[in-house]
């Protein structure tokens, strides 16, 4: 005798689960069981094959089900966001506003803003965020492991826009190479803006940046474990430039080989800038900002 499959809907699942609704979905959204179509939630291919069907109700219209065998594979791997810290959440650990929190995680490259919400990137991937959706809007939004709160990079942005530690510290971690070029080229080059570069055509890099009206940081740290500082970074676009200027001296040409390996790992979006380049940065920039979506003036 064939034993009759028992289907629950996505609402029914979560209340047998004691797992609320606005959670199940995301849950199910993370497995890959279902997907956002059109402002609908559809059924995947691996969704039919964990059991999920498609069903039709008289008034409702068409809904999707599950048999009951799926509450099994959820309890067994259940990583939803209950576990995991949402930018409100975070907000409340550091005692920041939550409307904050994302645009720091964003210029930390962690994710990126899209038109109705904020998108993991690869970098985030890497350091524990995980992506959702709203369970009736679809909106995009991001979770993140606890690992996240002790994240050496993330603190120290929290702690630089509190005011504390503003002193800078840890030089004694800075790879030998960096830590010798620092102290060898002193920032003594003032620019138009007020900052102090290591060299004439760092302050003219600097000096088009501010003309052109494009917000810019000089010598970023890097948002990795690895201890690197940028040349320039664009929160817009979130765009790193490097100026490559000592090719005849072999520690910087390994440290130029290991700053690129760094890009190159983490995706970072990078434009390079040699000497042949400075004098005509008025042709040369606005082509190459351009091909990361930044308009300059």
């Amino acid at each position: 005798m064939t034993t009759k499959v028992k289907y629950l809907s996505t609402t029914a699942l979560s209340k047998d689960m004691g797992i609320p609704v606005k959670k199940m979905f995301p849950l199910l959204l993370e497995k890959g069981f279902i997907e956002r179509r059109e402002d609908n939630w559809v059924l995947t291919k691996k969704g039919e094959n964990n059991g999920g069907i498609m069903k039709k109700h008289p008034k409702a219209g068409a809904y999707i089900a599950w048999s009951e065998e799926i509450k099994n594979l959820l309890a067994q791997e259940d990583t939803s966001e209950s576990k995991l810290w949402s930018a409100t959440a975070i907000s409340k650990e550091f005692g920041i506003s939550k409307f904050r929190i994302n645009p720091i995680l964003s210029e930390l490259g962690l994710v990126q803003k899209s038109i109705k919400g904020w998108v993991l990137t690869k970098l985030g991937e890497s350091v524990g965020g995980k992506q959702f959706a709203h369970h009736m809007t679809g909106v995009p939004f991001v979770c993140w492991d606890e690992s996240l709160l002790k994240n050496k990079r993330f603190l120290e942005t929290i702690n630089q826009l509190q005011g504390v530690g503003s002193e800078e510290e840890g030089t004694e971690e800075v790879e030998e190479n960096t830590k010798g070029f620092r102290e060898k080229f002193q920032a003594k080059h003032r620019t138009a803006d007020g900052h102090y570069v290591r060299s004439k055509a760092e302050m003219l890099i600097d000096n088009w940046l501010y003309m052109s009206e494009i917000a810019h940081a000089y010598e970023r740290k890097l948002p990795v474990e690895e201890e690197l500082y940028c040349d320039f970074y664009l929160p817009v676009g979130k765009v790193y430039i490097e100026y490559w200027g000592l090719e005849n001296d072999p520690r910087y040409v390994e440290r130029k080989r290991e700053k690129l390996r760094i890009y190159e790992k983490y995706g970072f979006r990078l434009i390079e800038l040699e000497d042949r380049d400075i004098q005509n940065l008025d042709d040369i920039l606005p082509k190459k900002l351009l091909k990361f979506g930044i308009q300059s003036y």
